[in-house]
């Protein structure tokens, strides 16, 4: 799979406007009963603006033209008390809809949040962050007006269009024919319109998400810009990407303004063909004055909500790309699935064996990689296995295929005797460590970060696992203790004192099996002390499996696994090793001399 980063433009493929719609809409059947509430007060608004042009009529041809004065205030109190009406029923829709509409884009960013979270290593190794983070923010947010105006728009003003049509083809079909003569003008002009601005607004939104991909990855590593003084350059690439954003947004509102436009040409010309008709063709003694007004007044009332469907369209085509690249995701299946007749793992004592294993990343593709070829071996229970060899020969491939981050191509990997493929991954991974060189510390306390291996710890728990660790003493001397706030990353904390509460989280967790990957690697030989005190509290009784360059930090090890081309090169105690004389033996001595 080639990785999508923000130089490239992300490949979506479009399931049709009129599905991703419906698929949409149907987040508002959950809501459907507050939502008849809401239909209840726009039949009354529509209602009430359908009378009110008759009310005129009425008023002009019979009241004003009879001198019925006492008549007129009567229907102009009446006409007030209808229309207060109607204005509070606008409010009470306003507000309602507003909050369902708020409420299903927590649903959808909830649902998307939640999906993204059951996704496999291999979606995450394929996209920057900043591309995930623009669907779960921007994308979802950009759906609000669609949603709301779904039913504040799109039903009260089509009930209105065709009640406007009935009256006015009721009162006189001539006339209604006359204003209306404009609109197959209107639908072809729309419908060309539409199919350009769809395709700029997916383009839009492709290089709006690129941005927020760039800015992302720029943020977070501007130790290194500022460290390599290439703010010009990253200035540079920053320009560029606003400068195609914008170009992208200059070109899709270009054209979606022809909208409005072209709406309001086709209003124009159906108004004049009704007066001319009114006037040349019928005439004047057949068409009062009341009766022009009240037409005049329901072709207004028909190219009023004409204009706002069209806005709404615009608003469809527009955000559907958002639609869109939302869908995407939540279509997106884990490549890593429990199946049907998973069962769960019990307490386990730790022992690993892997038969004949081989595993390629990227299999069928034109980026294929084979990192394992027919590797088995067997971890006995509370054994400490050490993993060397050079960059990329398949060590953090090896320990990931334990915790089922990828799945096998070929053998079997078994924990005390169960298929890990055919044990739940909750019950599998609930009782595993694992460790890097770069534990995320989360931003909260201390207690909050180190609990989090176990939500429900108590404070002696925390505690013991802190002590255990080496990482009580400088907690303790902490502005709060455990209370002390921390920033995200860890920000403020020496990289070894991260590492120490990372060991302390890890301890609370209790794991059977335990992973280090270059979890010391990092940091100075006088804070590896502590850290390597730390690592021997950790490994104490546990299945261990360490991946480490600094060789001086696994001579404790039962034994080590020396992986290269595909497999296990060499393995045995680091005395054995170093006695044959062989990969190893040049790698320590290697070592030694540095």
């Amino acid at each position: 799979m080639a990785v999508d980063s923000y130089r490239q433009d992300e490949r979506i493929e479009s399931a049709g406007r009129g599905k991703t719609l419906r698929r949409l809409l149907s987040y508002l059947l959950k809501y459907r009963l507050t939502l008849a509430g809401v239909l209840v007060c726009m039949g009354v608004t529509v209602a009430v603006s359908l009378i009110n042009p008759l009310i005129i009529e009425h008023a002009i041809d019979v009241n004003i033209a009879g001198r019925d004065f006492h008549g007129l205030y009567k229907l102009a109190i009446f006409t007030v008390i209808l229309n207060i009406i109607f204005i509070v029923m606008v409010k009470i829709r306003m507000y309602t809809m507003a909050k369902v509409t708020n409420k299903i884009l927590l649903d959808i960013r909830q649902e998307l949040y939640e999906h993204i979270q059951t996704l496999s290593f291999s979606f995450f190794d394929s996209r920057p962050t900043g591309k995930i983070l623009a669907r779960i923010i921007g994308d979802v947010n950009s759906l609000k007006n669609v949603l709301s105006n779904t039913v504040t728009t799109l039903i009260p003003d089509f009930i209105t269009i065709c009640g406007v049509v009935v009256i006015m083809v009721v009162k006189d079909w001539k006339l209604a024919l006359a204003g209306l003569s404009s609109i197959p003008l209107m639908i072809v002009a729309v419908w060309i319109i539409q199919t350009k601005a769809h395709s700029r607004w997916g383009i839009y939104r492709k290089k709006a998400s690129n941005l927020n991909a760039y800015v992302h990855e720029d943020i977070a590593g501007m130790h290194v810009v500022q460290s390599f003084t290439a703010e010009e350059e990253t200035r540079e690439i920053f320009g560029s990407l606003v400068d195609e954003h914008q170009k992208a947004f200059g070109d899709a509102v270009r054209v979606a303004d022809m909208f409005g436009s072209a709406v309001d040409f086709c209003w124009g010309l159906g108004a004049m063909i009704l007066y001319w008709a009114g006037i040349k063709l019928i005439g004047a003694e057949y068409v009062s004055v009341g009766t022009l007004v009240v037409f005049g007044t329901y072709i207004s009332m028909f190219w009023t909500p004409v204009m706002n469907l069209s806005n709404f369209y615009n608003q469809v085509v527009t955000n559907m790309a958002a639609a869109e690249r939302i869908f995407d995701i939540l279509d997106t299946k884990p490549d890593i699935t429990d199946d049907n007749d998973v069962e769960e793992l019990p307490d386990i004592q730790g022992k690993v064996e892997f038969s004949h294993v081989s595993f390629t990343y990227d299999e069928g593709t034109p980026a294929e990689t084979k990192v394992l070829d027919d590797v088995s071996f067997t971890a006995r229970p509370g054994e400490t296995i050490a993993l060397v060899g050079p960059t990329g020969a398949g060590k953090t491939t090896i320990v990931n295929l334990i915790s089922r981050f990828y799945d096998i191509q070929k053998g079997n990997i078994y924990i005390d005797g169960y298929d890990v493929q055919k044990v739940s991954m909750n019950s599998l991974r609930s009782q595993m460590g694992v460790m890097t060189q770069e534990n995320f510390i989360f931003q909260g306390t201390v207690r909050e970060n180190i609990a989090y291996g176990k939500l429900n710890a108590t404070q002696e728990e925390i505690e013991r696992a802190a002590k255990a660790v080496n990482a009580h003493d400088f907690i303790l001397k902490l502005e709060k203790g455990y209370d002390t706030e921390l920033k995200e990353r860890g920000a403020g904390l020496s990289i070894g004192q991260r590492q120490l509460i990372a060991f302390a989280r890890t301890m609370v967790s209790m794991p059977r099996i335990l992973i280090l990957d270059e979890a010391t690697s990092s940091i100075d030989t006088h804070t590896e002390i502590l850290v390597q005190q730390g690592i021997e509290a950790l490994l104490k009784g546990r299945t261990s499996f360490v991946i480490a360059h600094r060789l001086s930090t696994i001579q404790k090890a039962d034994r080590i696994f020396v992986i290269d081309q595909g497999g296990i090169l060499e393995q045995g105690t680091p005395k054995e090793l170093m006695e044959r004389k062989g990969f190893y033996y040049q790698l320590y001595m290697a070592q030694f001399r540095g």
